[in-house]
């Protein structure tokens, strides 16, 4: 079991518990977090746009170029700012800490 943070902009956290292999959107999506995930984890937008704690960003695989690319599109990027569609949960992790961004893209018009 892994406990996922989300910590929303007003500073309110909610905890909830994932396993190895869970995708990151999908627990947040699953809890009524604020990812839109309009591309479904194709990397074709920014709308599942994170910033993982900064004690825990050395946890994650790097970036691929074609997540970098869309980063550059979200709303308030951050040097610790990921894709939550691109994070999925590893084994040897305990914990993982995650900032909702201040400013996001609704693509969805909704």
């Amino acid at each position: 079991m892994i406990r996922v943070r989300f910590v929303a902009t007003d500073g309110t956290v909610r905890e909830v518990d994932g396993q190895p292999g869970d995708r990151l959107l999908d627990i947040a999506q699953a809890d009524g977090q604020p990812l839109e995930g309009t591309c479904e984890g194709q990397m074709a937008c920014s709308t599942c746009h994170v910033i993982i704690d900064a004690d825990d960003f050395a946890k994650l695989k790097p970036a691929r170029e074609e997540e970098e690319d869309m980063l550059d599109l979200a709303l308030g990027a951050t040097r610790n700012s990921r894709l939550a569609c691109q994070i999925w949960l590893d084994a040897g992790w305990e914990s993982l800490t995650v900032k909702m961004p201040r400013e996001t893209r609704n693509m969805q018009g909704r």
